[in-house]
């Protein structure tokens, strides 16, 4: 599991409420999903957009590979989003600045060899594509350097094959995260479901540590509905899960979902969920036709449920919450990202990086 920084001693233990407000925009030191490959172009037009709350420009140099920056220009922070792409680098519309993809600048044409000229001065995140997602560093002021991430294998291996599907919530981050983490409201809210309305309304919840989470699953009940999660925290923060499909639904077994909800600010979500299954050969193609065409619609119309719960969810509903055992699970969770967060804000602190 990662773990933070630990705190030092005699370093002030940051307040539960500087905690919760560290974490309205998602916790650092991960590496997040922050967009589908697809919507950048090569050589197209840089992309502006918020993650963690933070300003992003994204684009493709000519030769396809994707930088990611902070949206401002150096000269007069405008949005170099709204520049021009240039192949090699970044124009800034408003008074021609040139950033490299490095974050340098290359050429400030209104005033030749000003100061600002060779200067690494917009900052770039470390960037990699996995599973045709772009994924993005987010490092706290310690942790500029990327940690490693090996991506599940569901995603990136030849036996399996995996779609993603992807949609913007207006909901907090946490609550998704709190809803795959939580398999007893698949019986509940997605009883009319095609393969989530067997299973038993009642059950025993246990925990399962693993080296990089924990698993929360049904005692006793296994391969029937939605019968356990796995939080993993292991460069990336996501959760895993496997709903049960008759063979009637094609080739593969299990259908596994592979979640992550990464923070746009402290109330919209990025939501990326990988659909997988062990298939490959022949039988990958025959899936992929299957789910595009017959399956692909339903799984839409059971995510829109669970949308139309977690709408407008905002931190500090918590407050009025009266959990049992079978929130075990998220409060765990909560728990765990609560300790992470207080170990980074710690660390910061006693590094005078606050």
């Amino acid at each position: 599991m990662n773990i933070a920084t630990r705190p030092t001693a005699g370093t002030a233990k940051p307040s539960d409420q500087q905690v919760q407000q560290y974490l309205r925009t998602g916790l650092r030191n991960r590496w997040w999903p922050i967009l589908p490959s697809r919507f950048v172009e090569a050589g197209g037009k840089p992309l502006g957009l918020t993650r963690l709350g933070e300003p992003l420009v994204l684009w493709r140099d000519s030769k396809g590979a994707i930088h990611v920056q902070t949206d401002r220009c150096p000269h007069r922070a405008v949005p170099l989003s709204r520049g021009i792409n240039e192949g090699d680098r970044l124009r800034c519309n408003y008074h021609g600045v040139e950033v490299g993809p490095d974050g340098t600048v290359l050429s400030v044409p209104g005033q030749p060899g000003c100061p600002l000229e060779g200067k690494k001065a917009v900052k770039t995140y470390p960037v990699r594509e996995i599973a045709d997602a772009i994924f993005v560093w987010f490092g706290d002021a310690l942790n500029e350097t990327p940690a490693a991430f090996e991506p599940p294998p569901q995603l990136v291996h030849d036996d399996y094959a995996a779609i993603l599907c992807y949609a913007d919530w207006q909901m907090h981050w946490r609550f998704l995260y709190d809803n795959n983490m939580d398999p007893m409201h698949g019986t509940f809210l997605h009883a009319n479901s095609h393969t989530m309305y067997t299973g038993d309304t009642k059950a025993h919840f246990i925990t399962r540590d693993t080296p990089t989470g924990f698993f929360f699953e049904k005692e006793g009940q296994r391969d029937v509905n939605f019968d356990w999660s796995e939080l993993v925290d292991d460069g990336a923060l996501y959760v895993r899960l496997e709903i049960p499909y008759p063979p009637s639904a094609g080739p593969g077994g299990n259908f596994g979902i592979i979640s992550f909800a990464t923070p746009i600010d402290d109330s919209t979500t990025a939501c990326f969920f990988w659909r997988v299954r062990k298939v490959s050969g022949w039988q990958r193609d025959t899936w992929r036709f299957l789910y595009r065409t017959k399956i692909e619609e339903r799984h839409w119309a059971v995510l829109e449920q669970d949308r139309e719960m977690l709408d407008q969810c905002k931190p500090g509903i918590e407050k009025y919450e009266m959990l049992y055992q079978h929130d075990s699970g998220v409060i765990r969770l909560r728990r765990y990202l609560a300790q992470q967060a207080n170990a980074q804000l710690t660390a910061l602190q006693a590094a005078g990086k606050l």
